[in-house]
């Protein structure tokens, strides 16, 4: 059925995938070292290891009535771009600041990338984070918070 021109508009989920590598180490300071190698395993190596990540950004938004676009997919690519270059062939815990005080956990790095898009896109845009480390695990983070227990 063709969209009619009433009042309302379809509501459009779009998504652009890109990616990129770094090495981190899954640390929690406030632990031993056998606490954490007994919580990390492997990923506690003092050397770290590394991700080829992807990370997908999704929005939804109405249609612009001019461009019927959510948003230019070459902005988003853009605005994807700024936030991840920085991350890349980076030692995420060494060399990009947020990591100093936050384990960069792929959990944390989808809300370090929602953080950072959520400052580029016009408000209510961003609809979700996916971050992948491997290609079995993947992490989404759609800005939802819950009191601490």
């Amino acid at each position: 059925m063709a969209h009619s021109s009433t009042s309302s508009t379809p509501v459009v989920y779009i998504t652009r995938k890109e990616t990129f590598s770094a090495s981190h180490r899954l640390l929690n300071r406030g632990l031993s070292l056998k606490e954490n190698e007994l919580l990390f395993g492997k990923c506690t190596n003092a050397n770290g290891h590394g991700h080829n990540y992807k990370v997908k950004v999704t929005l939804r938004g109405k249609q612009d009535p001019t461009t019927s676009m959510v948003m230019h997919l070459g902005k988003l690519t853009e605005h994807l771009k700024s936030v991840i270059d920085p991350l890349d062939h980076k030692n995420l815990d060494l060399d990009i600041p947020y990591f100093k005080s936050v384990m960069s956990t792929t959990e944390n790095v989808s809300v370090y990338v929602w953080n950072e898009m959520k400052k580029l896109l016009p408000t209510g845009l961003l609809y979700e984070v996916k971050v992948s480390s491997t290609e079995k695990n993947s992490f989404v983070y759609r800005g939802e918070m819950q009191d601490k227990q």
